[in-house]
């Protein structure tokens, strides 16, 4: 006997539900291939993984949930490098190259705009991405230099930062305004007017300038810290908890931009969390003052990174293998369907999304300028870091063993293994290879 259609439609849908996980997995999969998914990137100002939910090294963490629901539907990423300032990691992630090859390398560098932005290529690979930026630039001063590099829409603060939170200048597609607007909720309305507008698929770096110093205490319904002391004095002789209520305030506006949108367009958003070098000195945890932010030390240069969303199959799990910030751009193209080709500081990490145990990169690299031409330099590899300073001098970890760098083994008792020394040999060939 022939059954009519619709009860072989319903006996098809019955059979596919065996499995809520293959269901889920199909409905994306359906999802990404007609409605390209839009991408969110977050941008957190000094924050390193001392000050991140969802990572061991760190004794006092803030309240967030909406990073924290982040990570238990997404991916921890344990081993991502930026840069240990905040220019040279934005322009690595703008361009996907190393800082030495943009000329980016320390703090007030500003970028050629003859340099292909993430957001020109998505444009020059017929993408239908729009695309915008809101928050920090800090790659240039000239108002005009986020448009001309490739953003189509731009508003914020082209500088490294704020003098006061409430009263600043705000940039806006080439003009200069005064906003008395807390940065922190005035760059999430920007990102809330802008995503409700879109009629297309698209891609947003919203870069807070949060928990950037001066240190404060942010309103108390954007914060969970309690009553603090609001003088100066008060903060100056213990900012950690204000460090931490800005943090606060930075997921409670992340929240509102999640809020803000519809359930459809939310579960069709990836998110990308990062943040764009070390902890300041003055509130890092467990790791040395000197080996925070501005150093090549894990502690500078070793960032948060949680990815969850449209597309993001894997939950709730940490993943291990090494990353640098230049990946993001390649990550991003391929999100948005934009090949890159062979990028040479670049690597695509968006298979990781979905499958576990995937590696691609063998070294991940970093550096310091520390002006008059002098560098830091630092490699690694999945288990061993190898570190070569300005004059010289030289520093070889285990991080797999100790993450926060205390035994220099070339200083131990007995020296290098063979294996030990022949790493360091390959880490150090590795780095002068990087300058060719």
């Amino acid at each position: 006997m022939k059954l009519p259609n619709f009860i072989l439609v319903c006996l098809l849908v019955i059979l596919s539900c065996g499995s809520t996980e293959s269901v889920d997995i199909a409905m994306d999969d359906t999802d990404n291939s007609t409605n390209p998914p839009n991408i969110l990137l977050i941008i957190a100002d000094d924050m390193g993984v001392d000050a991140a939910p969802g990572y061991a090294i760190g004794n006092i963490k803030p309240n967030m949930p909406n990073l924290e629901g982040m990570i238990d539907t997404g991916i921890v990423f344990n081993n991502m490098w930026s840069y240990a300032v905040c220019t040279p990691t934005r322009a690595s992630m703008l361009t996907g190259k190393y800082g030495f090859r943009t000329g980016i390398t320390g703090v007030g560098d500003v970028l050629p705009t003859s340099e292909t932005s993430i957001q020109k290529h998505l444009d020059l690979n017929n993408s239908g991405y729009a695309h915008a930026v809101f928050g920090k630039w800090h790659l240039s001063s000239d108002t005009a230099h986020p448009n001309n590099i490739g953003v189509g829409t731009y508003a914020g603060i082209l500088s490294g930062g704020v003098r006061d939170y409430w009263s600043w200048n705000l940039y806006d597609d080439g003009q200069t305004l005064t906003s008395n607007t807390y940065t922190t909720t005035k760059f999430t309305d920007l990102a809330i007017d802008w995503v409700s507008a879109q009629t297309q698929p698209w891609f947003l770096w919203l870069a807070y300038n949060a928990p950037h110093t001066p240190f404060h205490l942010p309103d108390a319904d954007l914060h969970s810290q309690g009553n603090l002391p609001n003088d100066q004095s008060s903060i100056d002789s213990n900012p950690l908890p204000y460090y931490m209520a800005m943090l606060e305030a930075m997921d409670a506006e992340i929240g509102r931009l999640l809020d803000a949108m519809t359930q459809q367009e939310r579960d069709n958003t990836i998110i990308i969390f990062i943040g764009d070098n070390g902890t300041p000195n003055r509130v890092v945890q467990e790791y040395p003052r000197r080996r925070a932010k501005n150093s090549v030390y894990e502690g500078g240069i070793r960032v948060p990174m949680v990815i969850s969303g449209a597309g993001v199959t894997r939950r709730g799990v940490t993943e291990d293998a090494i990353l640098n910030s230049t990946d993001v751009f390649a990550t991003i193209a391929a999100i948005a369907n934009a090949d890159t080709g062979e990028m040479r500081d670049s690597k695509n990490f968006e298979p990781m999304l979905h499958t576990p145990g995937v590696s691609v990169r063998e070294y991940s690299y970093a550096e310091v300028d520390n002006g008059g031409a002098t560098f830091d330099y630092a490699i690694r590899n999945a288990t061993y870091k190898y570190i070569r300073f300005a004059d010289d001098t030289e520093a070889f970890y285990d991080l797999a063993v100790d993450p926060l760098e205390t035994t220099n083994l070339l200083n131990a008792n007995g020296g290098l293994s063979n294996d030990e020394a022949t790493t360091r040999a390959i880490l150090e060939a590795q780095l002068n290879n990087f300058k060719l």
